[in-house]
Formats: structure tokens, sequence, C-alpha cells
């Protein structure tokens, strides 16, 4: 098939690209940035040019819509935040007969801003850290305060007491504030058929790189968290792909992030759960499968993550230094362990972005924000952009 990825910047997009050219299929990407990450890869054929999704979504879709049109392609892949904008137009998408995979809008609108997703975790009884829409009055400290609309761990700051408060913050009915949970932090994905559970799968962030990103991952069997993902998208009655952040707290599974898509699929792959192709047979309406769990413990790693992550913590030139051999010798955290993003032994082309970032950052390491501030504007969904997809999603 020809299939046309919604976002060429981000890691995801990446990931997907490798997965369905790996698969037999013809990968083109959009992107607003014709030297997005997906450019570096053989897995894509050609980048098309397209408004930054962010600062205009209608924009961006009457783009998409048309150059999916021009160069018809079989499937238009979600890979970020333009699910939102393409779930407010299913009549538009079947007119022009655009084959692809998302949510019905209610069920989008009920998890993409935080305070709805509060408050649906906790109409579906599901268990999320103990926290309230608007910290007026709050007393629990450390604590988390969430903006509505935040993309790659944007929009989320610690606090250590009510001083740490401000004014705005303290005043705002928008903001969710939740109380901090030991544990380490699981990132759980599935694939639903209308309400229903066709793959799961969890993995550990067991290496933090850039802005909280996993720079190395671990897969985990976490049948709690697989029972209440099955809940939530029951719930919603759900299509497509569903993510979550969970931390693994003494009492079990806390649900403090969703997001409506699928979040770097390679460590699943690896462990023998294929999401990417759940989501192609679901798009096409091939014979749905339930697929089996996953082998846990099997590790993977991105070496451009870890190398601009060690840069972002300000550890110095000589951290980054030997983060970067010891993960092309796969010596120390990186034994036993697959690159998921830049496997260069297949895809040569894949090794120019962390080329690029090693050398900027052991020059200057302040420079991490080069790579990692541009791609996610140019997918991001904003808190203006998700207004106009609202308002959009209403006229249709």
């Amino acid at each position: 098939m020809r299939v046309l990825l919604t976002d060429g910047s981000g890691l995801t997009a990446r990931q997907v690209a490798g997965r369905l050219a790996e698969a037999g299929h013809r990968v083109d990407s959009l992107a607003p940035d014709p030297f997005c990450l997906c450019q570096f890869t053989r897995h894509v054929h050609k980048i098309r040019r397209v408004p930054a999704f962010g600062s205009d979504p209608i924009a961006w879709l009457d783009t998409a819509l048309a150059i999916y049109a021009e160069g018809g392609y079989d499937l238009l892949f979600p890979t970020q935040e333009q699910v939102a904008v393409l779930a407010s137009v299913p009549r538009r998408l079947r007119e022009a007969g655009v084959v692809t995979v998302v949510p019905a809008f209610g069920a989008l609108a009920a998890v993409q801003d935080k305070a709805s997703a509060f408050r649906t975790l906790a109409g579906l009884g599901i268990p999320q850290p103990t926290g309230a829409v608007g910290p007026r009055g709050w007393d629990r400290f450390p604590a988390f305060v969430k903006e509505p609309i935040g993309t790659a761990s944007g929009g989320v700051r610690r606090v250590e007491s009510a001083a740490d408060l401000t004014g705005a913050e303290a005043d705002s009915a928008d903001l969710v504030v939740q109380a901090a949970v030991e544990g380490p932090l699981a990132m759980c994905q599935a694939v639903f058929d209308r309400g229903s559970m066709v793959a799961f799968h969890a993995t550990l962030r067991v290496g933090e790189g850039a802005n909280g990103g996993a720079s190395r991952k671990r897969s985990v069997e976490l049948p709690a968290a697989r029972s209440w993902m099955a809940v939530l998208g029951s719930g919603l009655g759900w299509h497509g792909a569903l993510s979550a952040d969970v931390i693994v707290g003494p009492s079990g599974p806390q649900f403090i992030d969703i997001n409506p898509r699928l979040v770097e699929p390679n460590n699943a792959w690896y462990s023998g759960v294929d999401l990417v192709g759940a989501m192609v047979g679901i798009a096409v309406g091939d014979p749905v499968t339930v697929q089996d769990r996953g082998r846990p413990d099997v590790a993977t790693h991105q070496t451009l993550l870890a190398v601009l992550g060690v840069a972002q913590q300000g550890r110095g030139r000589r951290a980054v230094a030997r983060e970067l051999v010891d993960a092309c010798r796969h010596r120390g955290d990186y034994a036993d362990s697959v690159e998921e993003l830049t496997p260069v032994h297949r895809d040569p082309l894949a090794a120019t972005p962390l080329a690029l970032a090693s050398v900027a950052t052991l020059a200057r390491p302040s420079s991490w924000t080069w790579f990692t501030d541009a791609s996610v504007q140019n997918y991001a969904l904003t808190a203006s952009a998700w207004d106009e997809v609202r308002r959009h999603a209403e006229e249709s």
C-alpha cells in the first residue's frame, strides 16, 4: 500500500515509518519542515510539505487531504496529535475516500485535555493519583500542576508547596493538580477495534532522555494496567491507538497521562506485539485477531534521545561522549539492548541526526534544544489549536 504519515517530525513517526516499510508498504510523510527526522531514513520516500499543525490545524487538514487525494494514497496513518482534527471531521473523511483509523470525536475529547481525562478516569473508576481540577485549597505536596493541553511532557510542573504556585495558577479553574506518587514510569499502549482491545504492550522507562522521554526501555507485564486500559477503551468505545503513562506505585498502577495515539511502538515490536500492524488491519477492514502478550524484559534504547538527555541534564561534554560510546559499543546500561530509532546497520542514513546531535552537544551542550524544540513545535497541539478544532467539529 501507499501510506501517508500525518507527521514526520517525531520519534513515533520515525518508528512507525520503519515498521510500515519493512512490512512492504511505500511510506511518505507530511511535515512542515523538509529536514524533519523522517527525512533521514531510507524507509520514507518523500516528505510532503504542510502548514505547521499547532498554529493552524484547519489549514493543515485542508492541505493534508489535498495531498492524500493527489498522491493516490491508500492509508492516512495518524502518528501524532493530528488525530484530533481528523477525528473532528468524519463525514469529510468519508466523502473524500480517506482510509484512516481514529476514534469518535466525543471519545477523543474525553481524554484530550488534562481536566477531561481526569474526570473520565474518575468516572470509570480507573486508579489515578489523588487530585483536583483547580489548585485552590490544595494542601497535599509535593504535587504536579498540569496545564490543560501539553505535548512531550510540556505543561507539567512539580511544586513542593503552596508557595510554589503562581497567583495565576492558584486561581485557575482549568489546571489539574495531583499528588506525587513514587514509583517507576511505565508506558502502556493499546489498539482497539470499536471498544475491543486487540493489542496491548507495556514498557518501563529505565533511562530518561531529553524532555523526560524514554531513552532506554524494558518490556514488562502489567496485567492490572492492561485490565484498566481495557476498561478505558471499552468505556469510550475507542477506535484506534490509545496510550497511557502509568506510575507503578505501591498500591498498583496509577494513570497519570492519556494520549490518543501510538507512542514509539518499536519496543512492542521487538517484544512480539505489532501495534502498527494492528492499526493497519483495523483501518483497511482486515479480520481482527487479538494479539498474544509480548515477551517481558526486552531491552531497547534510543541513542539520539539519550545523548540529548545527558546534554539537557547539564552533565557536561565528557558525559555526552561516554553515553555515546556506551550506546555504540552496547556496554554498561546498553548491554543486550536493541537500538529502536537509528539502526544504522540496516539504515545508514538514520545515523545523520545522531551524528549532528553528537557533534553539536559535544561542542556546545546547550544546543540540545535545537533538536527537540523544533520537532515538538511541528506537531504539538496547542491550547488555541484545540479550541479551533472543537469549534470546527461543532460546525462540521
